[in-house]
């Protein structure tokens, strides 16, 4: 896991290559379509998450993301023939997400499959094939395949009409992945925090609830903890009683944006009510309001989720191994995940 930590600025470039010289084919599965409609599941539906808030936010194209029983299970039928449907799927051998393509495409949608397998079956039925460049990764928990992913949407974002200006920004994306890989500061103590907490939950919002979402998920498949991942409007309505003494909250922010000033109120309320606060990215003023800080991504919030994910990839992975627990082989997972086993 540690090894493909390291390997990850290298795959963001070369996936990006691959995006532009994919990029006609996107814009003509996407011609006079209006709705775009993620699938996925795990790390690849938390990408889906960030796919959706810069699709919108971005380019002004209402997106969504799918829930595969509608298909898998309910066999509905919808009208379809306005979208363009973005499967993601590392493998893409996942049987559920590639059922989903099928039944999409059947009903009229134009396809982009995301995967790291040009081969995979995801890939080779859709209408274009956007295959991240990570290679292969033995670990199981998701590290460059996911940041490549993050890669892959965002390129994909900005090749469409009105997101040519994202390219500028995500060139400044490989350098800051690569020296995130790195960058010590704050994960020891940050570990140590994790590791004598009773509780632990992890929150964000907007273009970076997605990673919030993914660094949950990785504390809980890698070292075998119970977490919680909210978006903070979802944590003040209702779970937060539940903050105090004990509990360990994770709080990702990008270094700008609209909900960078919010998340500095949520990082004062949360602790005023008994919990410490271990803040990954933001700004000085986040630092400030924070127990424990890790310096984040030099980048604008469009495409910061791309290099936060990285000092949380080193805390999880540091911290399963203080644990005493193989990060590379979580109990219980395999890289192919079937969703209904029989």
């Amino acid at each position: 896991m540690r090894r493909e930590i390291a390997e990850q600025g290298a795959a963001v470039t070369a996936t990006l290559d691959e995006v532009r010289r994919q990029a006609e084919r996107v814009r003509a599965a996407m011609s006079g379509r209006r709705h775009i409609l993620f699938v996925a599941r795990g790390s690849s539906d938390n990408a889906a998450i960030y796919g959706r808030y810069l699709v919108e936010t971005h380019l002004g194209v209402q997106a969504s993301l799918a829930a595969p029983s509608v298909a898998t299970h309910y066999r509905a039928r919808l009208d379809l023939s306005d979208a363009l449907v973005v499967s993601v799927s590392q493998s893409g051998r996942t049987e559920e997400i590639v059922e989903v393509q099928r039944w999409a495409a059947s009903l009229g949608a134009a396809t982009v499959a995301v995967s790291n397998d040009a081969d995979s079956p995801l890939a080779t039925e859709s209408d274009v094939a956007l295959t991240t460049q990570a290679g292969t990764e033995r670990a199981v928990p998701a590290t460059k395949s996911y940041t490549a992913q993050l890669a892959a949407l965002a390129g994909l974002a900005a090749t469409l009409d009105g997101g040519d200006d994202l390219w500028a920004l995500l060139d400044r994306v490989p350098g800051e992945v690569s020296r995130l890989e790195s960058a010590e500061e704050g994960v020891a103590a940050a570990v140590e925090a994790l590791d004598a907490s009773e509780e632990r939950l992890v929150t964000g919002r907007g273009l970076v609830f997605g990673t919030a979402l993914e660094v949950a998920l990785k504390l809980e498949e890698t070292c075998l903890q119970p977490v919680r991942g909210l978006s903070y409007a979802d944590l003040r309505h209702g779970p937060i009683a539940v903050v105090g003494p004990g509990l360990t909250a994770v709080v990702m922010a990008a270094e700008d944006g609209p909900l960078l000033s919010p998340i500095v109120e949520l990082a004062h309320d949360l602790t005023g009510r008994g919990a410490q606060v271990l803040a990954i990215g933001g700004d000085e003023t986040l630092a400030a309001a924070s127990a424990y800080h890790v310096p984040g991504p030099d980048l604008p919030e469009a495409v910061a989720p791309i290099g936060l994910i990285v000092p949380a990839q080193l805390i999880v992975e540091s911290l399963a191994r203080r644990l005493g627990l193989d990060p590379d082989s979580p109990r219980g997972l395999s890289k192919v995940t079937t969703t209904d086993p029989t």
